[in-house]
């Protein structure tokens, strides 16, 4: 069997990580609808506070950083009005963080968050929130794909179990790793925690 080998090598892009403090943060989604209820994820406590754990860093190290918050309306756990559609305590915007409102999957869809990135004059951006499988998948190949270089934070996102169509289940942590790794292959650099992005 061959070893295996990601796109990213062979097309030559980079896969060392970038430092912290020439990246733009983006945390996707970081909101109490994936605490509790019908879209609580598996390990969503422990994604939340390396979230956290990164946005401390990003704030210190003085990097520009910006806050997506999925609304789909009243009734829906993604109600932005309602205490199930608001940002998580442990990662709330502090004064003068961008809150950008999406309603798709991908967060440069239909949103300015693109022009607020190239006002910093970075090409490089960090991913962390929710759900890997979804939102971070669709954010981190948007931005592939508009010339930016991701950077998903593996243990700073989450996800949750999926039925098939075959009336299976794909479990929560086979999907996260499968999502990962897929991301990796090409669209995203990966670091495995938050204490893998250098300074």
């Amino acid at each position: 069997m061959k070893t295996p080998h990601t796109l990213r090598e062979v097309a030559g892009l980079p896969t060392d990580l970038p430092r912290l403090r020439d990246c733009a943060l983006v945390l996707v989604d970081c909101q109490n609808t994936y605490r509790q209820g019908l879209m609580a994820l598996e390990g969503v406590e422990a994604a939340l506070a390396e979230a956290a754990a990164v946005l401390a860093r990003a704030r210190e190290a003085g990097s520009p950083i910006f806050h997506i918050q999925h609304d789909s309306g009243p009734g829906s756990p993604y109600d932005i009005r309602a205490e199930i559609g608001a940002i998580s305590a442990p990662v709330a915007p502090a004064d003068g963080e961008p809150v950008i409102i999406k309603h798709l999957p991908n967060s440069f869809a239909g949103t300015g968050l693109l022009e607020h990135i190239a006002a910093t004059n970075r090409k490089d951006i960090v991913l962390v929130g929710f759900m890997t499988h979804m939102c971070i998948n669709s954010t981190a190949r948007g931005a592939f794909t508009l010339g930016l270089q991701p950077t998903v934070v593996a243990s700073a996102t989450a996800t949750r179990p999926l039925p098939t169509a075959a009336g299976g289940v794909v479990p929560a942590d086979v999907l996260q790793a499968a999502s990962i790794a897929a991301l990796g292959d090409l669209f995203a650099r990966i670091a495995t925690d938050s204490a893998a992005l250098p300074d």
